[in-house]
């Protein structure tokens, strides 16, 4: 029988739209796009924080639900490469059940021919969770399922290294905050090299987020690190995929 939770039989519609916008992720060692980031944005582009705003407690659900499923029903769209990950954010708190939780992102990857194995589920450490042993249990059902999951805003949050033992991400996005001018900063050098490090030990793939010049990539490389994603190579595409500094000119646009 069907793992089912309460939540999953709410069609009650949200009273406000959004659209998604995506940003790339590229793999610079294998001089390729890696995947995109799904945000969410206002129905003619608006910031995620116009859409975010209107949310209350118990619409979570319906939100969280409805925005993995327009996330993974338009990259199935606009995707080209049969490669390129999608990276959706989730909210942990609006999980009850993982495994019957994911059914409806399940289908619209099945509606829009998209590859379940290329789902990435990433979710932040900037808030405290009321409960991570929940959330230990979300990431340990998905990778089952075979998603790959992402712990993003690594080095900002509460919990910091104990969360990362505990949770064992596929991947870790480092904190912009700690990239940002790193090429300048010796102490940040030492501390992005030391996380590098770690996570190449544990066999965590590290992301470095909000890079915006090519000193600051040169030096996360010098680091070790791979994979990309900022405003250096491109900003978010609303309902589209943009054009990414340094690869081949190919965008594709949804958007009327």
């Amino acid at each position: 029988m069907a793992v089912k939770c309460a939540g999953c039989a709410d069609g009650t519609e949200l009273p406000f739209e959004f659209r998604m916008a995506f940003q790339p992720i590229v793999d610079v060692s294998e001089h390729r796009i890696w995947g995109y980031e799904a945000l969410v944005r206002g129905p003619n582009g608006e910031s995620a924080h116009s859409v975010l705003s209107q949310l209350t407690d118990a619409q979570l659900y319906r939100f969280d639900q409805a925005a993995r499923v327009m996330a993974i029903e338009t990259a199935g769209r606009l995707f080209r490469d049969p490669r390129a990950r999608l990276s959706i954010n989730f909210m942990p708190n609006a999980v009850y059940e993982p495994r019957a939780c994911i059914q409806k992102s399940l289908e619209a990857a099945g509606r829009a021919n998209f590859p379940p194995t290329n789902l990435m589920f990433e979710f932040t450490e900037n808030e405290r969770m009321s409960d991570p042993a929940h959330v230990e249990n979300i990431v340990r059902a998905y990778k089952t399922l075979g998603f790959w999951t992402a712990l993003d805003d690594f080095g900002a949050g509460y919990a910091g290294l104990g969360l990362l033992a505990r949770l064992q991400p596929n991947l870790i996005k480092i904190d912009m905050e700690l990239l940002r001018d790193i090429h300048l900063s010796h102490p940040k050098q030492v501390i992005v090299s030391a996380l590098a490090q770690i996570a190449r030990e544990l066999d965590i793939t590290v992301l470095a987020e909000g890079v915006e010049n090519e000193a600051e990539l040169t030096t996360l490389r010098a680091a070790g690190i791979s994979l990309f994603q900022g405003y250096h190579f491109a900003k978010p595409g609303f309902m589209s995929l943009p054009a990414v500094r340094g690869f081949e000119p190919i965008s594709v646009s949804l958007a009327g």
